[in-house]
């Protein structure tokens, strides 16, 4: 397989799609634009669906784009141009602990994320917890990625089911496009 140029990394929170996007980015030489940015201002406030929509189709017109995410709101644009979906399709126990221990070292740290926003302890205990929306979302994140994968008309689909497969299939990827 000659190396994409457009490419979604996909999963369910706390799957890795951040850092296999910037690995993949450094690889291969592509343009990252990381998801969390376009999505979410200073205090946690989302952007509006319609904005988010704009921003992701005028990064998705380019030639040459990495994005981390899709969301209901606009995942139909980087499916219709994406080269390739790398779908982390990790066991529950892996995506969840991977998940638990980011959130509880940023909340430890008081890392800076996106925009300048931070995870809180009450942020993680809350009704808007990431861990919550890992729990809710993890069985339509695999079932969506496995629709993809068997859609032979949307773009090609890799599912990785562990951190392992991972390296292997990142062993075999081109170099700079």
């Amino acid at each position: 397989m000659s190396a994409p140029r457009r490419i979604l990394v996909y999963g369910v929170y706390g799957s890795g799609k951040s850092t296999l996007a910037a690995r993949l980015a450094d690889q291969l030489g592509l343009p990252w634009y990381p998801v969390d940015d376009l999505l979410w201002q200073p205090g946690w406030v989302e952007v509006p669906v319609d904005e988010q929509r704009r921003r992701i189709e005028e990064i998705c017109r380019r030639d040459r784009w990495i994005i981390d995410g899709a969301y209901h709101g606009w995942r139909d644009v980087p499916l219709a141009r994406a080269d390739l979906v790398v779908g982390l399709d990790y066991p529950r126990w892996c995506s969840f602990g991977r998940l638990l221990r980011r959130t509880v070292r940023r909340v430890v740290t008081g890392e800076v994320i996106c925009n300048g926003n931070r995870e809180s302890l009450g942020s993680v205990l809350s009704r808007d917890s990431i861990l919550l929306w890992h729990v809710t979302a993890f069985g339509r994140a695999r079932r969506r990625m496995r629709a993809w994968q068997a859609d032979p008309s949307g773009p090609s689909v890799v599912l990785l089911r562990s951190p392992a497969d991972l390296d292997v299939w990142l062993t075999g990827l081109s170099g700079p496009v």
